[in-house]
């Protein structure tokens, strides 16, 4: 070598050598002013988080200055002689004590700061250029003196074990064995503070820094029986040890930190995260808590562009995911945007691998079609939904989940066992999906495409190829076919003698009894269990399914009880074996009373069939009741409802006609109505009551009343019923007059018309039998017709007026007088003539006093 370029190398290493001196020099009067700083922030009332945060500053600070000194070889080397070299390592180790006494006074006071540790672990892994076997040593030191003074600590407050645990355990698998075991002592001491709680927690020895700076640990022979496999380098034990010792939350915490790590561009770190990512949560996947955001995590980096490793990590986890938190997991994958994107559909996939846990999937999903598609969702809910859209999906992806997921092998087991609840749920999906306004573009009909995989995958192929020749599949989404697609279901399986049926069946009567939620539901159910029960039953029914049919005719839902009334009419053949027969009957004259004319037109209908094969007894003991229930319809405002009933009404009295004497009573009871609406404008609706007249004469023996329905005429109808009446039943009359004046307030004018003609002959002959508080109180009602707004109205109810002021004059005060009055009329009975003279609408009409009128009074 050249003199002068000797001489340069020379001055040079001088140079350096006075350098590196004075840096050291430097570097312990900056970290003497920093923990000077540090402790005074420590000694004052400054805000925990504020204080916590300037502190953590300087300590970065520090940390820069401190670790980005030679290592203490080079250090050494600088010195001349050997005294040189002893001075600076003394004082390269002073500046290390000075800053680790820093960190141990900070967490002596407060645990919550070993939160620096953490920080220190990410600025030693975000550059390389920190020796990390020094820092290492420095976290191992605090963490050591940290896990002796929390010895018998009822619980710690140290939120950030989590995240360190994670950085740490990344350092384990280091290739530099002196890193690798000051990772693995950290953990192990990380983990006494964690498990605070346990007494019989080894405590650790520590000795002096040697000659190196390292600090090492040293167990004693007691302590290695209890130190666990994980500190000599075994990741599953790492693993094991991490997820049995941390609470949920800091298991979550060292779970999350691995799960970002994956995003690394150091294909190192990633391989090390995934490897114990997955060995964390193959033995503690139950104590992770954020779930949700992990799946949600998964979706927007898969659907990025994502490393192969990375991506099999992730699939994997969902996998794991969904082993212990199935329905977080499976609820978080249907609040995606339908239908599924390749992304999702693999996350399916890898959510289906784990058979374990098949019929917890399934429930959930099962769960999620209890929801209907387009329903909006409440406020609380949709604050909870990470979806923008406020309407509800997410049932809509279950069934194309569904299509996924049943394929499946090992879900073969799970799908036999929830086969009823399967079947049922895409049925009410197929409904509301042909009910709601879908993206037809995209043919969001996934419940039918699910409906068909499951068929196949539960050995019913001909089924589905039945349903196909029958061209369901097509028509399926079609709005108006959904309730005949759901009985040619029913009726194919049946057909096929599908092997599911018991569990169905059961399911089925569940269902009913429970009742549905909503009314679509309860059609398709009654339709399903009526033609199961049509193959494998014979009329009647077993009385547990006759009790759901009764119930069911008085359902809410006007198509639940028009089906059950239809499936009632059916069994009039053998309705005398059914055992709860009357209580079948009563049920449907309830129905009488629905506020749906189909269901009362349909409950007539019913009812009828059901008498004409009635046993005479039963039926005898119900013909009372069931004839009072005619009486409201007879005044139905439908006329085909109300000609229904009145006819029938005649009917049960022809029915009855060996029980004349129970049924008297009713009869007269009848009268009004049936007399008045002779007058109806419906032409059904007349017909009706000269048909039921007709036979109610024939009951109470009126031998002269077919006589005035040959050539009908209202008022001559009207007189001759009043005279058998008052021969025959002559104490009624009262009752009549009473019925008819509640008929002066209708609305309809042949009503009003009607009932003051029929009042002044039930007046004429029953005159005896009135009080003057009767009198009174017909005239009242009277009186306000004098101004109707119908002229013939009017002029009838002048007429009545005055017939009854000439009956009011006539009456007597004298009890003895009255008494005779009524037994001369009971002897001497004389038939009253016309009062009015009245022609029914189209006719002319003429009211007139009669002579007559006059005579009849005088009498």
């Amino acid at each position: 070598m050249p003199l002068t370029g000797l001489l340069s190398w020379i001055l040079l290493f001088f140079l350096i050598q006075e350098y590196t001196a004075t840096t050291l020099w430097d570097t312990l009067a900056t970290i003497f002013n920093h923990q000077a700083l540090i402790l005074a922030v420590n000694s004052s009332f400054v805000d925990p988080l504020l204080q916590f945060e300037t502190q953590l500053n300087i300590i970065e600070s520090s940390f820069k200055v401190v670790f980005a000194m030679p290592t203490l070889k080079q250090v050494r080397d600088i010195g001349n002689n050997e005294c040189e070299e002893l001075d600076l390592e003394e004082l390269y180790q002073i500046i290390l004590n000075i800053f680790e006494d820093t960190l141990l006074i900070l967490v002596s006071k407060d645990l919550y700061k070993l939160q620096i540790l953490k920080e220190m672990a990410v600025w030693m892994s975000q550059d390389n250029s920190y020796l990390q076997h020094r820092v290492l040593v420095i976290i191992c030191r605090v963490l050591n003196f940290a896990s002796r003074k929390v010895k018998g600590y009822g619980s710690v407050d140290a939120p950030c074990l989590g995240d360190l645990a994670a950085e740490l355990s990344l350092l384990c698998s280091h290739t530099d064995g002196s890193i690798t075991q000051q990772a693995s002592f950290g953990i192990y001491h990380l983990l006494c503070i964690a498990s605070c709680e346990n007494v019989n927690i080894a405590e650790g020895k520590v000795t002096k820094c040697d000659k190196t700076g390292s600090y090492s640990w040293l167990p004693s022979l007691l302590d290695t029986e209890y130190l666990p496999d994980i500190l000599r380098g075994d990741k599953t034990k790492i693993a094991q040890s991490i997820g049995q010792t941390l609470v949920p939350s800091l298991l979550t915490d060292f779970v999350w930190n691995l799960f970002m790590r994956l995003n690394s561009p150091n294909l190192v770190m990633v391989k090390e995260a995934a490897t114990m990512l997955k060995l964390t949560l193959e033995f503690h996947a139950n104590k992770v808590t954020m779930v949700s955001k992990i799946v949600n995590t998964i979706y927007e980096q898969l659907s990025g562009n994502s490393t192969h490793i990375m991506k099999q990590t992730m699939l994997k986890v969902i996998t794991l995911l969904t082993r212990t938190s199935p329905k977080k997991v499976i609820f978080q994958l249907m609040d995606y945007p339908v239908p599924a994107d390749n992304t999702l559909i693999l996350m399916w996939h890898a959510a289906g691998n784990e058979s374990s846990v098949a019929p917890y999937v399934l429930k959930t999903i099962l769960l999620i079609l209890k929801g209907k598609p387009g329903e909006i969702q409440d406020s609380a809910l949709e604050r909870r939904r990470s979806s923008l859209d406020a309407t509800n999906m997410m049932p809509v992806a279950a069934s194309q989940a569904l299509c996924t997921l049943l394929p499946v092998g090992s879900y073969k087991k799970a799908v036999a066992q929830f086969f009823p609840q399967l079947l049922m749920a895409l049925m009410f999906q197929l409904c509301y999906s042909s009910n709601t306004q879908m993206d037809s573009e995209h043919n969001l009909i996934y419940a039918r495409d699910a409906l068909r995989v499951l068929l196949n995958c539960s050995g019913l192929q001909q089924v589905d190829l039945s349903l196909k020749r029958k061209n369901f599949w097509k028509q399926a989404s079609e709005a108006l076919f959904h309730l005949h697609g759901t009985y040619l279901v029913a009726k194919t399986l049946a057909e096929h003698n599908f092997p599911q049926f018991p569990e169905t069946l059961h399911y089925l009567y569940k269902l009913s009894v429970e009742g549905p939620r909503r009314t679509e539901e309860g059609v398709i159910t009654v339709i399903f269990l009526t033609e199961l029960l049509n193959k494998f039953f014979r009329d009647p029914f077993p009385e547990e399914f006759m009790v759901l049919f009764r119930n069911w005719v008085n359902d809410s839902n006007p198509e639940v009880s028009k089906l059950s009334l239809q499936k009632i009419a059916t069994m009039a053949p053998v309705i005398n074996q059914i055992e709860s027969v009357c209580s079948l009957v009563l049920s449907i004259l309830d129905a009488f009373y629905s506020k749906d004319k189909t269901v009362v037109i349909r409950a007539l209908f019913t009812l009828r069939r059901l008498l004409n094969k009635l046993d005479r007894v039963t039926y005898s003991s119900l013909c009372t009741r069931i004839a009072t229930s005619y009486f409201p319809l007879m005044d139905h405002t439908d006329a085909g409802i109300q000609s229904m009933a009145i006819r029938h009404f005649g009917e049960l009295l022809r029915d009855m006609n060996q029980y004349t004497w129970m049924l008297n009573a009713v009869v007269l009871e009848s009268l009004v109505p049936l007399i008045l609406f002779l007058e109806d404008t419906e032409t059904r609706v007349v017909m009706a009551c000269k048909h039921t007249l007709a036979i109610c004469a024939l009951e109470l023996k009126w031998s002269t009343f077919s006589q005035s329905m040959e050539h009908y005429n209202f008022e001559m109808v009207v007189l001759n019923i009043c005279n058998n009446i008052f021969i025959s039943h002559g104490s009624y009359i009262t009752d009549l007059i009473s019925d008819s004046l509640g008929f002066l307030r209708s609305s309809r004018v042949y009503l009003r018309r009607a009932a003051l003609i029929l009042l002044g002959y039930l007046a004429t002959l029953g005159r005896h039998l009135l009080l003057r508080d009767d009198i009174e109180v017909m005239l009242e009602a009277v009186e306000r017709l004098l101004q109707d707004e119908d002229p013939l109205v009017e002029q009838l109810a002048k007429t009545t007026y005055e017939l009854f002021k000439k009956i009011a004059r006539k009456l007597t005060s004298s009890v003895i007088k009255q008494s005779f009055r009524r037994l001369f009329n009971f002897i001497y009975i004389k038939k009253v003539k016309l009062l009015y003279n009245y022609n029914s609408p189209g006719s002319t009409m003429e009211i007139k006093e009669t002579d007559t009128c006059e005579e009849e009074i005088e009498e």
